[in-house]
């Protein structure tokens, strides 16, 4: 099975940035749409971005858009998200999944039930 290992969380003032990496183990990536989730009480995993295994799409919550930018690194069999802009209702554990494009290489999925492997998480925290 895909291991999925996040890091790049910490904590960090309203308005700056992190890089939160998602680093892929077992298999390669390059089949594999990644998405980036965060976990909100009481409402399971929010989608935040995903990115098609082709690279080509790159699709963003409203909440975010503007301010993260998802991408990928094939080579490195990482994803990234550059979240800059932080605000303190960003705060939450962030997890990254990865998503065998069976919907083809521009496939980018936003439910949560559509992804096939899970990182742990890394904390988020935006606080003053």
């Amino acid at each position: 099975q895909m291991q999925l290992v996040e890091s790049g969380g910490g904590l960090v003032q309203p308005g700056g940035s992190l890089r939160l990496s998602c680093a892929a183990s077992r298999y390669t990536l390059d089949s594999y749409a990644v998405g980036w989730f965060r976990q909100v009480p009481g409402k399971g995993h929010e989608w935040v971005s995903c990115i098609s295994s082709s690279g080509d799409v790159l699709n963003y919550a409203d909440s975010v858009k503007g301010r993260f930018t998802i991408s990928r690194d094939n080579a490195l069999n990482t994803g990234y998200l550059q979240m800059n802009s932080l605000k303190p209702e960003d705060t939450s554990i962030y997890l990254c999944a990865a998503g065998w494009h069976r919907n083809g290489m521009n496939w980018c999925p936003i439910n949560p039930n559509e992804y096939d492997y899970w990182g742990q998480g890394t904390q988020v925290t935006v606080s003053s």
